[in-house]
């Protein structure tokens, strides 16, 4: 299928399409039985995540089963730490673990020379999720995704998510020179990485920086817009026909600042966004993304119906891509999401 009759693609082109296209975060995988039956078949999180053709094959179940507009590579926002050398591991109800790095000894061992070759895996899983949609004559677009400097060095230097990093906001501070070279070292890698997808056949791009809203108003505009606004001119420099979405999640008052100061065409708005207010933030031309309450989709009902018309109703007229305002639950039943999809391209 030609890209440009893909509806995510035209969204992102600035294009106000409807009925809107629709996927959801965190698709690939947590609520789908055909998931759990594969995550088995690997027996871990890190040999699903590097078996391209089991990663493959989650990455495509939610297209299968609801006929997604978006299939999201299934991966995981440290596999770039992991790519650079730094030891990551996930414990079994308590998530991802890395060898800290606080110190430049640590620092010193990542290498970002080494992120193509470590992950080699990760782009032939998006080769053959491309192929595969491609062959199927698909309209649905193929994204790949990293996630933002900030947000990864949260877990890089702590060692571990589950908490407000607060060592690493301090580290920040106290210390922003050691900070920095964490940052540009990121920004070099996950450039490196999503070119990786783009190569192997992803088309289009999002950054999430889960935790971007842990920081003051100074501390955003250098940790978060300046090194996502490096990795979207550099990205577009060499594949400027790519668009990106970025996800501020927790951005508030500042989402229009990275809207205009990053240049990305789609901006992911979280639970917590007026998607009204987020529509004057941002330029006519640029999409925006989300934002239902993913706990509105475990409730279902006329709950789920009130909130999804109301979130449809604000953003008609205006380029748009229906989503969550954040990952898709493991206790939300399948009918629920089929039913939210049928209302939503009922227009």
């Amino acid at each position: 299928m030609n890209a440009t009759t893909k509806p995510i693609l035209r969204a992102l082109a600035g294009e106000a399409v409807w009925p809107p296209p629709a996927w959801m975060m965190r698709q690939a995988g947590r609520h789908l039985p055909e998931y759990k039956a594969t995550r088995a078949e690997a027996g871990s999180f890190l040999a699903l995540a590097t078996t391209p053709e089991l990663a493959a094959e989650v990455t495509l179940q939610p297209v299968r089963r609801y006929g997604m507009d978006g299939a999201i590579l299934f991966s995981d926002i440290l596999m770039v730490p992991w790519a650079l050398g730094q030891k990551f591991w996930m414990e079994d109800g308590e998530g991802p673990r890395l060898e800290p790095i606080q110190d430049i000894a640590a620092l010193s061992r990542l290498d970002v020379t080494r992120v193509r070759g470590a992950a080699q895996c990760i782009f032939d899983t998006v080769s053959i999720t491309r192929n595969a949609l491609d062959e199927a004559g698909s309209r649905t677009t193929m994204l790949g995704f990293a996630g933002s400097p900030f947000t990864v060095a949260c877990y890089m230097v702590e060692g571990r998510g589950g908490s407000d990093f607060a060592f690493t906001r301090h580290l920040a501070y106290t210390d922003p020179a050691f900070f920095g070279r964490l940052i540009r070292i990121l920004t070099d890698a996950t450039v490196d990485y999503l070119l990786g997808q783009v190569e192997a056949g992803a088309e289009a791009l999002m950054l999430f920086d889960s935790w971007s809203g842990l920081l003051s108003p100074s501390q955003f505009r250098r940790w978060v817009i300046e090194p996502t606004a490096n990795i979207r001119r550099a990205v577009a420099q060499t594949a400027p026909h790519i668009p990106m979405i970025g996800f501020p999640r927790l951005a508030g008052s500042l989402f229009g600042d990275y809207a205009s100061r990053t240049g990305m065409q789609g901006l992911a708005m979280d639970t917590h966004m007026d998607p009204r207010w987020a529509a004057q933030q941002v330029a006519p031309t640029q999409a925006l993304q989300g934002n239902l309450d993913p706990l509105a989709l475990i409730a279902g009902g006329t709950t789920l119906e009130t909130e999804a018309r109301m979130l449809l109703s604000s953003m008609r007229g205006r380029p748009y891509i229906f989503n969550l305002g954040h990952g898709i639950e493991k206790e939300t039943p399948i009918e629920h999401v089929m039913s939210l999809l049928r209302l939503v391209r009922g227009g």
